[in-house]
This record gives C-alpha cells, structure tokens and sequence, in this order.
C-alpha cells in the first residue's frame, strides 16, 4: 500500500519544504521509493534540492491534481510526498471535495498523511483546529510538526482545546529540532541535500557533518512515529 503526504501548514516561513525534504531524505535513505511533487511555482525550494524526484504541481488546475490519484494508482510500491505552498488549503480542498478525492484514495489503498508544520504562534494553532474541522475522515492521518527551528515554545499549543482535538483524532506528533542557523543556511545556499551536508567533506568540516549527522539521527526517530 502506498502513502500520499501532504506536507502544509498555510503559513509561510513555518518549515514546510524543509519537512517535505526531511521525510525525502527518510525515504531515501530507508530504501523507500517515492515521487515528489512541489506546488510552489514561485520557490520550488523541494524540487531545488531533490530535482530528481520532484515534478511540478499546479494546484488552480483540476488536470494536474488528477494526476495525484493517476500516480497513486500506478505506483503503489512508491510513496508520494506533496509539498505545498502557502494559501493553498482552499483550492485543494475545493478539488477534494468535488472529486472525492479522499475516497477514491481510500479505495485504490492509499493511506494519507495530512502534515501541519507549525511555528508556536497562535495562527499555527488556529489553523490546524480549520484542518481538523474541515476533514474529520478517520482513515486520514493528521500529523502535527512542532519545529523547533521556527519556534520555541509549544507550551501554549500543548495546552489548547485544539491540541485535545488532534490528539483525540490519533494525530501524529512529531517533533524537529532547530539545527544550528549557520549550518541551516549553508545547507541552503550550497543547494545540497541534508545526506551530502551529512557526508560531504566539501560541503562541510567534520564536527559540522557530525552535528548535521546527529539532527537527522534524532530527525529520523520522530519520523518512525508514522509507522508505529
């Protein structure tokens, strides 16, 4: 059976594209096929790093998101991850609806992982309690990101009414640690994948790709979660 993940948040800046690249690092380095598609036409940021897996998504054309259900049907032995760009919950869930989206996955044996990346602002909050509200289907997976490199405190979260009614819906919480900005940003600007910044003497000095080697360690055990 294949997962479709839908990698979100709505909000701009809160680590959606990085978390599409982690989980694609993830797959890769378990072995586990998988087919990319990034829906933002402006930055691409996923398709930059991981080109070779990655195809564009309009998300305003019906004919392109068909493609999602064509390419679970055909590929079941891959996962696919969908990173999404900011604002487009809306357009997508307009497609969802009137397709049946949902459904049809359901029937072809396609298990869907809806991801929520969150800063610890109120709006992160505020629009995973929209999420939860607009799909109540059991057979979705909500999985909620904390990411630490966006915010501190989640306290606030943990504590809200909206925390209580994911974690009743049997939502995956997962947790990504802040990774030091300087090797963050170097990351970035070499447009390299987290395993060369890993491995790469060219990339990276030796206690840098250790420092790298331990978040992705640490990275990869919250993302076991989704197989327990």
């Amino acid at each position: 059976m294949s997962n479709i993940h839908f990698i979100g948040g709505e909000k701009g800046g809160v680590g959606k594209s990085m978390t599409a690249r982690l989980l694609a690092q993830h797959l890769i380095d378990a072995g586990t096929p998988f087919i990319g598609l990034d829906s933002d036409q402006s930055h691409g940021t996923f398709s930059r790093f991981y080109s070779e897996f990655a195809s564009p998504l309009i998300i305003d054309n019906y004919d392109s998101l068909d493609q999602l259900i064509i390419l679970a049907q055909e590929n079941p032995e891959s996962d696919l991850i969908v990173d999404l760009a900011a604002q487009t919950s809306t357009r997508l869930g307009k497609w969802i609806e009137e397709s049946d989206a949902l459904t049809l996955l359901q029937e072809i044996g396609c298990q869907v992982y809806w991801w929520h990346v969150m800063d610890d602002g109120a709006d992160s909050v505020h629009l995973l309690n929209n999420l939860l509200n607009r799909y109540p289907e059991d057979f979705l997976k909500i999985v909620v990101v904390n990411n630490f490199g966006r915010g501190e405190c989640f306290d606030y979260f943990e504590k809200s009414a909206t925390f209580q009614k994911a974690k009743d819906r049997d939502a995956i919480f997962i947790k990504i640690g802040k990774l030091q900005p300087q090797l963050a940003a170097r990351i970035d600007f070499s447009n390299t994948s987290f395993w060369a910044a890993a491995n790469n003497n060219d990339v990276m000095n030796i206690i840098e790709r250790s420092r790298v080697r331990v978040w992705l360690k640490n990275t990869y055990q919250e993302l076991e979660k989704l197989s327990q």
